[in-house]
């Protein structure tokens, strides 16, 4: 599960970066791309937000419109995911409920995984055992896992990001004094900090055990925050400052509300249906005890050689014995 969380992350780091590279490309022409990749990206995304942005500008007006612009759009989008994200939240909270409670039997395969001298047939049957914990205790290793919610805000990144700078009006307006066409660290530095205490929230009523495997990860997403907010122009910066409010507006709600009542639903769960022991020292001895004899136990001792000798010679010399007699 771990592995694939950081499978996810790199996936959006990937498309951060993917982001940045097509606003590098965007900053030097200045014009809307005629073809290539740059030319459909803008076409399905760019294109629509900017008339998007221009309405709604336009409509609210004044020097500060785009700006409520990008807000209001940022605000819509991550309202209509945030059900989808509790959702996945509360999956992933239920998940490892039931993970810290079949720990016990993963250490045992984990600890048996790294005896020395196992061969690769004892290494299948410690996996499919592993398999075979979260098969009986109706668990998966991808379990709470959602990428979905993430991958629809693609979209949105890159379309602000196109229409401010492929629009040169949008690219001139500004936010309360800070320019959304050109890099700001206010910001940036705004947008960095609000990821950080949704970070820091999401740590609440997690057991000390599991935020030290946590922590690492949750760094990623203020640093990657910064990173493209300070490497493209304040309207991208804006939109990420709009999705932390709203962030740690969805991460109180899954503290306080949802994590609570996943942790009680998998307890009365638990209560029903307790976890299932298919793991015990014994079942790993048995599996342990079919190792391959070590080398010196295959390997014939001095000792060994010296008697098969001698009885070779004295075979030897009874038949030449035998010949003598006959002659």
């Amino acid at each position: 599960m771990k592995k694939n969380k950081k499978f996810f992350q790199l996936l959006l780091l990937i498309g951060m970066l993917a982001l940045f590279v097509t606003g590098c490309s965007a900053k030097q022409t200045g014009t809307p791309p005629t073809s290539g990749l740059y030319y459909w990206i803008y076409q399905l995304f760019g294109h629509p937000i900017q008339n998007i942005m221009i309405a709604l500008s336009h409509q609210i007006s004044g020097a500060n419109g785009a700006g409520w612009a990008i807000a209001i759009i940022t605000a819509i989008v991550r309202l209509i995911l945030m059900p989808f994200m509790l959702s996945t939240q509360k999956k992933s909270i239920r998940q490892q409920e039931k993970m810290s409670k079949v720990q016990p039997q993963m250490k045992l395969i984990q600890n048996a995984m790294k005896t020395n001298g196992i061969d690769q047939q004892q290494q299948l049957k410690l996996s499919a055992l592993q398999q075979r914990v979260l098969k009986e205790n109706n668990m998966s290793m991808f379990g709470g896992m959602g990428c979905l919610p993430l991958l629809i805000q693609f979209p949105i990144m890159i379309g602000i990001y196109q229409a401010v700078a492929y629009s040169k009006p949008l690219a001139e307006t500004s936010f309360f004094g800070i320019s959304l066409g050109q890099r700001s660290l206010v910001l940036t530095i705004v947008a960095t900090a609000l990821y950080a205490v949704q970070s820091y929230l999401s740590l609440i009523g997690i057991p000390e055990e599991q935020k030290k495997t946590m922590q690492s990860m949750l760094l990623l997403n203020p640093l990657m925050t910064f990173f493209i907010s300070v490497s493209t122009p304040g309207a991208l910066a804006l939109y990420f400052l709009i999705g932390g409010v709203i962030a740690i507006i969805q991460q109180l709600i899954t503290t306080f509300l949802v994590q609570p009542q996943a942790k009680k639903e998998i307890a009365h769960e638990l209560d029903n249906n307790p976890i299932k022991e298919v793991v015990t020292p014994q079942v790993i001895q048995e599996i342990l005890k079919s190792a391959p004899r070590s080398t010196s136990e295959s390997t014939p001792s001095k000792q060994d050689e010296t008697i098969e000798h001698e009885r070779l010679r004295k075979r030897n010399a009874g038949k030449q014995k035998r010949r003598n007699d006959h002659d």
